[in-house]
């Protein structure tokens, strides 16, 4: 299905509507700029409509309490307030200002706009990812096309349609096309009509997407990152039971399919007799949080479960791997390993855990540059702002507590910069 001017159609007019946009988009930058106010007012009735029932027959196949999370992120994050603050925080201020005179110089305007079009490609481990970016894309007042993920619901569409009908002006700076990603003349197309491609996903999509990317067009990368929590002195540490929990719901909800989500357990000890002892009390703590955050839908437990499989399968090629290494429980595994790499676990609740002594941290953390992001920490209250520090001076861009290690921060950036600042441009003009 295809949204294109605020209206449906099927997936076999994408090649005519991509001519048409061709000839629309020049007419559309010429009007007067979408004004983020129009946005902010269509978010907050979105907000409104959510709590009040309104789209909770599309959110049935969705477990109870994962349902009230998004219902309590939704309080806060699509109200008035906070976008408000999200615009002050990532733009600025976007008043034009002339620079002050400088003797033998002109003095220039400044202002700040948009890039102009913005092709997003979402990934599809995130529930809301398309709707959510194409929100931030209209916040900057750039036209978006929307290239849907294969994992798509439909739920993002209906909640894209929602925001027009709520302002029928923003017909004009919305394109959604559910494109496969094999269908390459049909994505190249769509990166040919942008200023900008906003690329989700991992490593492999984003070199896919370097390749069908104009020359000149701006490449805005939030690429695969590996989340991982470091436990240090857990002897030690007060209400250690609690944080284990805290971390294990983490990973029973997630599934480990967050680029924020905890891949690898590092525990604090070159003797691999301290790793099996913290694995084998982490099982059962793992366990009870999957048993306690399985879904009722038939669907979903079966997709877990094929996803599952098929990760462990893949984890497996091109290694021999040890079976007594493999602790596994009901619906999750611990899986012991004695190397430090940072890499993707097999997902679906099934972890990895490793030695990482604290005088090898920095050359694990520089090796695997690329992919950080997120590190849960379990230490003494003393010791965590010593790690803390450690950690985000070698790369690190979000620390948080094992439980915390996917929850949403209010004013947070993501992958270290403001997703609004790179959807504007800076614009000089001489007086």
């Amino acid at each position: 299905m295809i949204l294109f001017n605020g209206k449906t159609y099927e997936s076999s007019e994408q090649d005519r509507l991509l001519t048409e946009l061709e000839q629309k988009i020049p007419v559309i930058l010429s009007k007067k700029q979408l004004s983020p106010e129009v946005v902010i007012e269509a978010v907050d009735c979105l907000r409104t409509d959510l709590l009040e029932g309104k789209f909770d027959s599309l959110l049935e196949s969705f477990p109870a309490d994962v349902v009230d999370t998004y219902k309590k992120q939704a309080t806060a994050l699509l109200s008035r307030e906070h976008l408000h603050k999200k615009l002050a925080t990532e733009l600025g201020s976007t008043e034009e200002y002339v620079t002050d005179p400088i003797d033998g110089f002109s003095q220039i305007r400044v202002r700040k706009l948009p890039l102009g079009v913005l092709f997003h490609i979402s990934a599809g481990n995130m529930d809301f990812l398309p709707a959510y970016s194409l929100a931030e894309g209209l916040m900057t007042g750039n036209i978006n096309i929307v290239k849907l993920p294969s994992a798509d619901n439909g739920l993002s569409l209906k909640l894209i349609m929602q925001l027009i009908e709520y302002r029928p002006e923003l017909k004009d700076y919305i394109y959604v096309f559910d494109t496969a990603s094999t269908d390459i003349q049909g994505m190249r197309k769509m990166a040919e009509l942008s200023n900008a491609i906003s690329v989700w996903g991992s490593d492999m999509a984003i070199e896919a997407v370097r390749g069908l990317a104009p020359t000149g067009a701006k490449i805005i990368e939030w690429g695969q990152k590996l989340g991982f929590c470091y436990v240090s002195g857990l002897e030690k540490v007060s209400d250690a039971d609690s944080e284990l929990e805290g971390l294990a719901k983490h990973i029973a909800t997630t599934k480990q399919l967050l680029c924020s989500s905890c891949q690898v357990i590092y525990v604090d000890t070159s003797d691999m007799n301290v790793v099996k002892a913290f694995a084998a009390r982490f099982l059962p703590v793992l366990e009870t949080a999957v048993s306690g955050n399985q879904t009722e839908e038939i669907g979903i437990r079966a997709r877990d479960t094929l996803v599952s499989y098929t990760q462990r399968l893949k984890s497996y090629l091109g290694k021999e791997e040890k079976l007594e290494n493999v602790i596994r429980g009901r619906g999750c595994s611990v899986i012991l390993s004695d190397d430090d790499r940072l890499e993707l676990s097999p997902m679906m609740c099934n972890v990895l855990v490793k030695p990482l002594p604290r005088e090898n941290l920095g050359r694990m953390l520089y090796d695997s540059r690329y992919h950080l992001q997120t590190a849960g920490l379990i230490c003494q209250d003393e010791e965590r702002a010593e790690l803390a520090d450690l950690f985000t001076r070698c790369g690190l861009i979000r620390v948080t507590k094992g439980a915390d290690m996917s929850a949403y921060f209010p004013g947070e950036c993501h992958d270290g910069e403001y997703a609004l600042s790179r959807y504007v441009r800076i614009v000089n003009i001489e007086e």
